[in-house]
């Protein structure tokens, strides 16, 4: 298997290389160069494997000959060995037609975990013969932060800097990223947006003073690797509520698009996916580019769902690219044009390519904690804001007689305590391997929401490396 980018001038890469790059070096997204796929006998035959064994026959074609089977299934045995519930990514019932799937029980309390965990794994992999050493630099809207610096703390050969938009992190996962003292570890509070903090990370990739210094990789979901991590929970999922025999739908609640766009890739890989719902607040790019096209970024809104507070979608290239033809030159014209008027209107073959399977859905404030109360009153469950939003826009959808809807559960309602009491009346309890929380010492740095500020304190911080 190997990897070409989105934009189709940077060399294609193996499974390594790909993970190692994290962007390519024309500013596209690496994808595999086509996707595999399991016969329907294969996927039934998956039912009932433990989630580790589960994840390792999924990602396998994914990974070729960089790591041997064996050893693939020693490393996720390790990343979910660590979660506090024995299935992982658990599925619960709401009700006849309604599902929900838990994907906060790792470290950090997030779906982030899921992928991070192995990342950070895979990483030092991938470092621990020779001299190298990354340097990731990353931009969180909330929760990609605090797992990254959970999967790579105390790491040989690693440094992370991490990106978050000053007071718009609520103040749980502010403090899961920033408690973290360990030598490797570096947290950035910028002024700005996390649109702001995202545009730094792709630039320092096409930065050869930086570049040319620093072997710079990322751990946001423009990582191929982690995305594909992703993949597996989907077919977890659907393998419990009767496939490959019965299509599942599902509703994700949606900001930088790699959460979805797994979904599609399970459903290429011959995972019966009904539908994938885009599920977004207010801050709602995806749902009007998927509804009508239009991909036009607007101010960001900050809501009580932080991490969807975002206008642009990283991982949206990657359906445009497959959708549209995977024709990199034009996607490569288009996003340029994008980045200069910050608009563009989707083409039709692009359109059309989403619309066969993706719909979308927006979710204001109110429509958000009515969600809420609804998981509560009606099924005693506590969700929160970002995954209420999801859950809106599942009890939207009209689907065919007898297909399930899941919605995934994105974070710990703990993460977000204040917006879910005004909800539902409730505040949420942190689950008691992270109570000390608010007793742990801090410690970040703010900088000014300049390139040139975050750039000069990677460069006198970060360890040099040899290619």
């Amino acid at each position: 298997m190997d990897y070409v980018s989105t934009r189709g001038s940077a060399r294609a890469l193996d499974f390594r290389g790909a993970t190692l790059a994290g962007l390519a070096s024309d500013g596209g997204l690496y994808v595999p160069r086509a996707w595999p796929t399991f016969p329907a006998d294969e996927i039934a035959a998956m039912a009932g494997l433990p989630y580790a064994e589960l994840a390792a026959k999924v990602m396998q074609p994914f990974v070729g000959d960089c790591i041997a089977p064996e050893r693939l299934l020693e490393l996720t045995t390790q990343a979910y060995g660590r979660f506090a519930h024995k299935a992982v990514t658990p599925l619960k019932q709401f009700d006849e037609t309604q599902w929900l799937l838990e994907l906060f029980h790792g470290p950090t309390l997030a779906f982030k975990d899921v992928a991070l965990q192995l990342l950070g794994l895979l990483f030092e992999e991938f470092l621990k013969d020779g001299d190298q050493h990354l340097t990731i630099v990353g931009a969180t809207s909330g929760d990609t932060g605090s797992a990254a610096i959970d999967a790579v703390a105390g790491r040989e050969r690693i440094d992370i800097f991490m990106l978050h938009p000053r007071g718009r992190v609520s103040e749980v996962q502010r403090r899961q990223m920033t408690s973290v003292i360990a030598p490797n570890v570096h947290n950035i509070a910028i002024e700005g947006s996390f649109d702001d903090a995202q545009a730094m990370v792709k630039r320092m990739f096409n930065d050869t003073a930086m570049t040319d210094r620093f072997r710079i990789s990322a751990v946001n979901s423009i990582n191929w690797a982690r995305l594909m991590a992703q993949v597996v929970y989907y077919f977890a999922a659907a393998l419990q509520l009767g496939a490959p025999h019965r299509k599942v739908a599902f509703s994700v609640p949606t900001g930088n698009f790699g959460d979805v766009f797994a979904g599609y890739v399970a459903a290429q890989m011959g995972l019966p996916v009904e539908r994938l719902v885009v599920a977004t607040n207010v801050n709602d790019i995806l749902h009007r580019a998927l509804s009508s096209g239009d991909y036009s970024a607007h101010g960001v809104t900050p809501t009580d769902a932080p991490s969807m507070d975002i206008q642009v979608s990283s991982n949206f290239e990657r359906l445009l690219f497959d959708a549209g033809g995977r024709d990199g030159a034009a996607l490569a014209e288009q996003m340029r044009g994008f980045d200069a008027a910050r608009a563009m209107q989707l083409t039709n073959a692009q359109r059309d390519g989403a619309a066969a399977l993706f719909a979308s859905a927006r979710a204001d404030a109110e429509q958000t904690a009515a969600a809420m109360r609804w998981a509560f009153d009606n099924c005693g469950e506590v969700i929160d804001p970002h995954t209420a939003i999801g859950l809106h826009a599942a009890l939207e959808s009209r689907l065919p007689q007898g297909v399930p809807m899941v919605t995934l559960a994105t974070a710990h309602p703990a993460k977000f305590g204040p917006a879910v009491e005004k909800a539902i009346g409730q505040s949420p309890a942190l689950p008691a391997r992270v109570g000390d929380l608010f007793v742990r010492e801090e410690r970040y740095d703010t900088l000014d929401g300049t390139y040139e500020a975050v750039a000069a304190y990677v460069a006198e911080r970060a360890t040099e490396s040899r290619r």
